[in-house]
């Protein structure tokens, strides 16, 4: 396995299994794709798909951005990162804002 799998594997693993199966009523999301928005646009220093011209994301990004967002999943995991605020400027750079 490259260098590079082995970070594909480990941020499929995290989003799609590890984190939505650790989700508490406490966190804003639940799903894969909400984490892995959260965690890209957070790695990216703004909305993922301004930074990563190709899809799926994960797949075309640097390896220090995808190093960077499993990082932080991680960090929530062990609540060192604060997942609503996260999401909260996810949403702001998506011009979703929540109030």
């Amino acid at each position: 396995m490259t260098r590079r799998s082995a970070l594909e594997a480990q941020w499929l693993t995290l989003t799609r299994e590890t984190l939505p199966a650790a989700a508490t009523r406490d966190w804003p999301v639940r799903f894969d794709h909400c984490f892995q928005r959260i965690l890209l646009d957070a790695a990216c220093g703004g909305v993922w798909y301004d930074h990563i011209a190709k899809r799926p994301a994960y797949a075309h990004a640097p390896d220090e951005v995808l190093t960077a967002a499993i990082a932080l999943g991680r960090a929530v995991l062990a609540g060192e990162a604060d997942l609503v605020a996260l999401n909260r400027q996810s949403l702001v750079w998506r011009g979703k804002a929540i109030r």
